[in-house]
């Protein structure tokens, strides 16, 4: 309190102290596709004006190859509900998308693509299916994905995978085109893993969900950022973070690994009893160094690959960097 009796606001508080002004906050990570950021926002903007809706919107600059910064400044300064983040760095979709979050001030919180796949008009819908059937996270299902056959075969295998490294059932036509409550978004903004993987974190909070079907858009520009390796890196990625199955499938498979060497050892024995091996132990001895030495290999690897996972963890660094923002610049 300062001496009029006023509250004091200190300048590192940031505007989620704020009162809410907006009812919906809708937040793209923004990556090469700075051409057709203007199209979203007018239909993002009639979308919402459609259901009397007030509304912010929060572009996430993500180090975009196309430097889209210059241009999200200038639709921030056309439109009053614009908001830019400019990351220091390219952090991944996922980190952009948290530092969108962590900035929201909406009773609802949407989440998209910037590239027009995700439809700005399927967003009242959305809406509607969270009051009518009274959940805290509405998906939007991808019915007829608008995607080559090997995206969409690729997109269907890293989900399958996934779900069976994470012991969870995953919807591949879904990701992270929704709808989620301000209480959903202020108990993901509070995990403080540094893996970040939006569609599981929002899973793990087990609030009630429905699936909403959409349609899906052709892509607008560039290409996806995703391909096989980096779906793979993902892939890894989010089940060590979210899972031990691989510990546990390390576990089995040392079981299983000390069943077949004493089977193959029990089998050199006959033969060394039956006379067919010339030498003593050679059989035994060339079984055990291949598959006891690939054995602790393998569970070595899987060992470190979670060591790696809690060093980063202890390091304690931020998820993400705001370098700019276009109401503090």
């Amino acid at each position: 309190m300062n001496a009029a009796g006023a509250e004091t606001v200190l300048p590192w508080q940031d505007d989620r102290e704020q009162p809410r002004v907006a009812r919906v906050s809708v937040v793209v990570p923004v990556y090469g596709c700075k051409n057709c950021l203007e199209d979203l926002v007018q239909r993002v903007s009639r979308s919402l004006e459609s259901i009397d809706q007030s509304f912010e919107i929060i572009l996430v600059d993500d180090s975009s190859p196309d430097d889209a910064w210059p241009r999200i400044t200038e639709l921030a300064g056309l439109y009053p509900q614009v908001r830019g983040l400019r990351l220091s760095r390219n952090f991944g979709q996922h980190a952009a998308i948290s530092a969108g979050l962590l900035h929201t001030a909406g009773e609802v919180v949407v989440v998209m693509d910037c590239d027009l796949q995700d439809i700005p008009e399927e967003i009242p819908a959305l809406l509607a299916a969270m009051e009518q059937k009274d959940v805290e996270v509405a998906l939007g299902q991808r019915i007829d994905r608008q995607d080559s056959w090997f995206k969409k075969l690729g997109s269907k295998l890293f989900y399958q995978a996934l779900g069976w490294l994470t012991d969870t059932r995953y919807d591949h036509t879904t990701a992270n085109f929704g709808a989620y409550s301000r209480r959903v978004i202020d108990t993901v903004n509070r995990m403080p893993e540094q893996d970040r993987f939006f569609p599981l974190l929002v899973r793990w909070t087990g609030f009630r969900a429905a699936y909403v079907a959409v349609s899906h858009g052709q892509r607008s520009e560039g290409k996806s950022s995703y391909n096989f390796r980096t779906l793979v890196r993902l892939a890894t990625r989010v089940a060590l973070s979210f899972s031990d199955k691989p510990l546990r499938l390390v576990m089995k498979g040392a079981l299983l690994l000390a069943a077949v060497s004493i089977c193959i050892a029990g089998f050199s024995v006959y033969q060394y009893v039956a006379g067919n091996i010339r030498v003593a132990g050679f059989t035994s001895i060339v079984a055990s160094i291949w598959l006891i030495g690939s054995g602790i290999t393998f569970c070595l690897g899987v060992l470190g690959l979670y060591l790696g996972r809690l060093h980063d963890e202890t390091k304690g660094r931020p998820q993400y960097i705001v370098w700019q923002d276009t109401r503090n610049p």
